[in-house]
């Protein structure tokens, strides 16, 4: 009986990896034994970015959430308490993005928990 290799099969496992690997450098985006582990490396770094990224912009709020409560004589861990005291559940998404392009609406938050 003759061997089955099923090379269509094959042949589109590969190129879908090679069309993944479009754009890298030297051999990387066009032999298929590099292409595979330098594809496989770049979908690690996604997955991890993307949990990475959810940190990094929180923390980037924080910032700019201090940065305005400092303006008005509060520090972020106080102005943070005073908002949950006051029951203003505003999160920090929406309380950076006041800060930053919106100051009178920022300014009116702070003066409401004094």
């Amino acid at each position: 009986m003759p061997r089955s290799v099923n090379a269509v099969a094959s042949r589109a496992r590969r190129k879908k990896v090679i069309k993944l690997a479009k754009g890298y450098f030297g051999r990387r985006k066009n032999v298929w034994t590099v292409a595979k582990n330098a594809v496989q490396k770049a979908m690690q770094y996604a997955y991890r970015g993307r949990k990475e990224k959810k940190r990094s912009f929180r923390s980037l709020w924080i910032m700019r959430i201090n940065a305005g409560a400092r303006e008005h004589g509060m520090s972020y861990s106080q102005f943070m308490g005073a908002l949950k005291t006051n029951n203003i559940e505003l999160n920090r998404k929406v309380l950076a993005d006041l800060a930053m392009n919106h100051p009178e609406a920022f300014k009116a938050i702070v003066d409401q928990v004094k």
